[in-house]
């Protein structure tokens, strides 16, 4: 478990800036009055979600690998980091919606049929907390092994 404590450190972190991304998405309130906007202010947080895995990286760099890592052993250790983002990701979506903003489903079922998007019988069956974490275990995985391989490149040490 020492061996991953790095990981496990930054997964949470990960974790836990996504939910305070949650609670500030809801107070400038793209949960509701600004709803239709929120795909493309949630993009905002890409750059947050890519620096946390280069400061793991060169955590781990530093601290276990004393200043030298391969790319393989950086791609390793944000592949962990992205299994534990994973293995958390439920949790933080309930969290997020049961608690931070559990208006945000109704809002946006309302929004989607409203705009013809959807009918009400598929706004619910999408917009729910089960269909939302299959979604966010999904992206977080691709989004996760994608950002790993490519942020390795930048932090491993030059030979």
């Amino acid at each position: 478990m020492k061996k991953f404590q790095i990981e496990i450190k930054w997964g949470i972190l990960f974790i836990l800036s996504g939910l305070i991304w949650m609670v500030l998405e809801k107070s400038l309130g793209w949960h509701d009055e600004l709803l239709d906007q929120h795909a493309t202010y949630t993009m905002f947080y890409a750059p947050i979600a890519i620096a946390l895995y280069v400061l793991a990286l060169r955590d781990k760099k530093k601290t276990d690998y004393q200043g030298k890592m391969t790319y393989l052993q950086g791609l390793i250790s944000g592949l962990l980091l992205t299994l534990v983002v994973v293995i958390l990701t439920p949790l933080s979506q309930y969290i997020s919606h049961e608690y931070i903003s559990p208006e945000y489903f109704p809002n946006i079922r309302k929004l989607s049929v409203e705009k013809g998007q959807m009918t009400q019988e598929e706004a619910e069956m999408h917009f729910s907390l089960m269909s939302y974490i299959q979604q966010s275990l999904i992206f977080a995985a691709f989004m996760g092994v994608l950002t790993s391989a490519i942020v390795a490149i930048f932090t491993r040490s030059k030979q």
